[in-house]
C-alpha cells in the first residue's frame, strides 16, 4: 500500500475537483462567505472576489435592473454561474446561426460554458438580482463581440 499525503484527495463535503456548477451552488448557499462583500452600483454591475485558488475564482456580482454585460466569451475559460436572488437573462449567439438562444434564471439555477461560448447576461426584470460566477482557471480576460444577423457572433 501507498501513503496518502493529506491534502491530496476529495474528503466527503470538499470542493476540491468539484464541477463549478456544484461550486457556484455552494458558494451561493453560503451567505456568511459573501454577504459582507454585496453592493449595488448605479452604473455597472457589481463586482467582488469572493475566492482564488491556483485552480479557480469564484465572483459574486450584484445587478441592478437593466444592467448587463456586453456580448462576450470567456477564452478559453470553462465555468458555471448561478443565480442567488432576483432573475437574470442570458442570451447565448452561436456561430453560423441567426438569433439567440435566451434563458431565463431564477435563484438556484445555473448555466455552464465552456471555451468558445459566446453570451450576454442582463438583469431585465424589476429586482436587483445577484449572482456567483466560478472560472476555470483564473478569471480570463473576456474577448468581445457583436450580433451579425446573418452569421451570430462577430469578434469586435
Amino acid at each position: 500500500m501507498f501513503a496518502v499525503p493529506a491534502g491530496t484527495t476529495a474528503t466527503p463535503g470538499s470542493l476540491l475537483g468539484a464541477h463549478p456548477v456544484r461550486v457556484a451552488t455552494a458558494v451561493a448557499a453560503d451567505r456568511a462567505a459573501w454577504a459582507h462583500l454585496l453592493r449595488y452600483d448605479p452604473d455597472q454591475r457589481f463586482t467582488a472576489l469572493v475566492e482564488r485558488t491556483a485552480e479557480q475564482e469564484v465572483w459574486l456580482m450584484g445587478w441592478l435592473p437593466g444592467q448587463a454585460t456586453d456580448l462576450h466569451d470567456h477564452a478559453g475559460s470553462t465555468g458555471a454561474f448561478t443565480v442567488v436572488s432576483g432573475v437574470l437573462t442570458e442570451s447565448v449567439a452561436r456561430t453560423g446561426r441567426t438569433g439567440e438562444a435566451v434563458h431565463a434564471l431564477v435563484a438556484g439555477q445555473s448555466r455552464v460554458f465552456g471555451p468558445g461560448y459566446v453570451h450576454q447576461v442582463r438583469n431585465a426584470g424589476p429586482d436587483p438580482a445577484v449572482s456567483i460566477h466560478v472560472y476555470r482557471a483564473a478569471r480570463p480576460e473576456m474577448g468581445h463581440y457583436r450580433l451579425d444577423p446573418l452569421t451570430g457572433p462577430q469578434p469586435v
